[in-house]
């Protein structure tokens, strides 16, 4: 809208009644959007002096100028003059006016079409909210199914996808996710053997820094940090990767020609991360236990050689393995929510966004929700 003007020559409103109910809405002067008009309340008060109305005629041999702001105006007065039973003359409008008003008024408006700024009760709400929680976990059940299929029909070589895929999966899920897991893991070992050492240094017990951080690393945060840094890095990027491909009509495509999408797409992507996240997992527990020996050798006085013998002596194949299994769900969680996300995604640009969002938040919600439940069955079995 073009910044406001000082017209010339204002509108002018008067209001000329013949004292027989009828009455002439004299409109002179330039009504566009950039002058300072009345709008349609300045309408509504003209018309509103006038007592006893029950017909007006319009009178714009003096209006010099008007644009869509006048019609919309005129709309309004109308409106206002049905709810007070005013009948209206239009033959005094400028033409071109008068022709849009009948445009605008040949078809009703139909019911419930305006929008409206109700809000729904908290009842409503919560109704809503459970009903589309239970639609996402049915979604979620049968894309799993779905999955399973694809999965077993690999194992028995039935599955139809480009190997070529696979092996691009895999170099991004492995080699280029090498050195965010890095950072992280040692800056998780430092923090755990820091931690340890506030606690354990008043008692003289400073070696058992390594079995803190080896413990917590192997059977906890190796795994579960990964599966966090797949979510947001590997598991937004399935997401927005399908997303686009559904915004582009791809996925109908391959549908179109024949090719199972879950097959074609989802399988590889969840074949590289079932591989990828217990060697990601493993290389984390190793650069944990490291970022733990900077503290424990530069901070808390012990050598090399004794960091090491205590992290092999307190660390067992039970909490490796138990870590190692972990990661493997972890990864099918990533690939699962990334995928589904990016294939129930709608067709704009914000909706391949809101899918990516929506993908690793519900990953990160669900590998907490499955290392909680890991932790009480280990807890039962007393693994």
């Amino acid at each position: 809208m073009l910044p406001a003007q000082t017209s010339p020559d204002p509108v002018r409103l008067d209001l000329r009644s013949t004292g027989t109910g009828t009455a002439t809405l004299v409109i002179g002067g330039d009504w566009i959007l950039e002058a300072p008009t009345p709008g349609h309340s300045g309408l509504v008060k003209a018309v509103s002096t006038g007592t006893a109305l029950t017909a007006i005629a319009f009178d714009t041999t003096g209006l010099s100028d008007w644009d869509s702001t006048f019609v919309t105006a005129i709309l309004h007065l109308v409106q206002h003059g049905d709810d007070s039973g005013i009948r209206f003359d239009m033959d005094g409008l400028p033409q071109g006016a008068r022709r849009l008003i009948d445009l605008a008024t040949a078809v009703p408006e139909r019911q419930g079409a305006r929008r409206r700024s109700e809000r729904p009760g908290l009842l409503t709400r919560l109704g809503g909210q459970v009903i589309e929680t239970g639609r996402d976990t049915m979604a979620f059940i049968s894309f799993m199914g779905e999955a399973t299929i694809a999965l077993g029909r690999f194992l028995v070589g039935r599955a139809r996808f480009r190997r070529v895929d696979l092996m691009a999966m895999i170099e991004d899920c492995g080699v280029r996710a090498l050195p965010i897991v890095s950072l992280i893991s040692v800056l998780i070992g430092l923090i755990l053997a820091f931690v340890g050492a506030i606690q354990l240094r008043p008692f003289g017990a400073q070696i058992y820094v390594a079995d803190l951080v080896s413990i917590a690393m192997a059977r906890e945060m190796a795994a579960i940090m990964t599966g966090i840094i797949m979510a947001g890095r590997t598991g937004a990027a399935f997401a927005a990767q399908l997303g686009t491909m559904q915004v582009n009509e791809e996925i109908d495509a391959f549908r179109t020609l024949g090719f199972d999408p879950m097959e074609f797409l989802v399988l590889p992507r969840m074949l590289a991360l079932i591989l990828m996240m217990p060697l990601l997992t493993i290389y984390s527990n190793v650069m944990g236990i490291l970022g733990g020996a900077i503290v424990g050798v530069g901070m808390l006085g012990l050598t090399p050689t004794e960091y090491y013998l205590e992290t092999a002596l307190s660390t067992t194949l039970t909490d490796l393995s138990l870590g190692i299994i972990k990661s493997v769900f972890f990864g099918i969680i990533v690939a699962i929510t990334g995928c589904l996300k990016g294939i129930q995604s709608g067709r704009s640009a914000s909706a391949v966004g809101d899918a990516a969002t929506s993908a690793v938040v519900m990953a990160i919600v669900m590998i907490i929700v499955f290392d909680g439940i890991f932790a009480v069955v280990t807890n039962i079995l007393g693994i």
